[in-house]
């Protein structure tokens, strides 16, 4: 592990917990200076506090232990008053709670496990993204299974033009739904990896950014690369006589994550040693159960010519593969913002 990375992300961390603990404090403060019952009541039970806090100080153990269940009694129903007024206006005192990005940890990039602390899945994740600059991580937020409108596919059935007995519509509707079976199965033996294949424009990417996120939701670690730029650093490192800690460990997080997830496959410059590693990687992940998306614009029959019989057998074999057909979505989106 990059120690550089892990301290600058770790500061990014308590600087996030901070600001997300500031907010909400900032939000209460908002609500209650604007509300005169809630104010009044906030008032009268810090009054209340520091007025015992006095006579404890002053006071023998008899009155302090009295002087507690009285406070304890004024500032239940306090409280409860509190608690109506939030509830006329549609709020609670859990509306003031920080909104942390991982409920798991609360953005401090530790859990507690079986009596035993041990790093976040969200800091895992956090991690791989630095060491492999996914750049395209940024657009979860975006591009997911709730995002994702099927809304811009054709219902129109054209056979001829797209080899189907289906249309466009149909056919996103049921990989939506088979990409979100797989993100949600990622521990699933029996559910088979995915290759999506078909032009660009098409949803391939958004589709694979959807199941991305889903998996890191689910505590899952993922690697998100394109082809060329995956076989670039795998050469890199193979080929490397002054291998780092780090360099090795980014090498076997490809092997190890939850999900390896390989853009753009086609685009890169294959040699015979890509094609080795390449294999390798497909194998090596199908036998130890770890989960694969291979997404591309080549067809089957491109694919076949450009590939290694011992890949392409790897991938017909064990993955489900997913043909996308349609009209560029990109450009009705961007059609349809200029008319709006």
């Amino acid at each position: 592990m990059d120690s550089k990375i892990y301290s600058n992300l770790k500061r990014e961390y308590e600087i996030k917990k901070l600001q997300k603990e500031e907010d909400a404090l900032s939000y209460k403060n908002k609500v209650f200076s604007e509300n005169e019952i809630l104010h009044k009541l906030d008032e009268k039970k810090n009054m209340l506090a520091i007025k015992s806090a006095k006579l404890m100080l002053i006071s023998d153990d008899i009155t302090r232990r009295i002087e507690k269940e009285n406070l304890e009694i004024k500032l239940k129903e306090i409280d409860a008053k509190i608690e109506k007024e939030l509830k006329r206006i549609r709020l609670s005192m859990e509306s003031f709670n920080p909104k942390y990005d991982c409920n798991l940890c609360k953005d401090t990039g530790i859990i507690k496990s079986k009596g035993k602390y041990e790093i976040c899945s969200c800091f895992n994740q956090a991690l791989i993204n630095e060491t492999y600059k996914q750049s395209n991580m940024k657009k979860l937020d975006e591009e997911n299974f709730e995002t994702f409108d099927i809304g811009y596919y054709s219902k129109k059935v054209d056979k001829e033009k797209y080899g189907v007995n289906k249309s466009p519509f149909e056919v996103i509707e049921n990989i939506k739904n088979i990409a979100y079976k797989f993100a949600t199965n990622l521990d699933n033996k029996s559910v088979n990896n995915l290759m999506f294949i078909g032009n660009t424009g098409l949803g391939k990417t958004f589709l694979a950014n959807a199941i991305a996120n889903e998996a890191i939701k689910n505590g899952k670690t993922v690697v998100y690369q394109t082809a060329p730029i995956l076989m670039d650093k795998i050469m890199d490192y193979r080929f490397s006589y002054d291998k780092t800690s780090n360099e090795k460990e980014q090498y076997n997080k490809i092997f190890e994550v939850d999900l390896l997830i390989i853009d753009d496959l086609g685009t890169e410059t294959m040699t015979n040693n890509k094609f080795t590693e390449l294999f390798k990687i497909i194998n090596t992940r199908l036998l130890d159960g770890k989960k694969i998306l291979i997404s591309t614009n080549l067809t089957l029959n491109e694919l076949y010519k450009r590939y290694e019989e011992r890949v392409l057998s790897r991938i017909i074999g064990n993955f489900n593969i997913c043909r996308f057909i349609g009209e560029d979505i990109r450009l009705k989106k961007k059609s349809y913002k200029k008319n709006s």
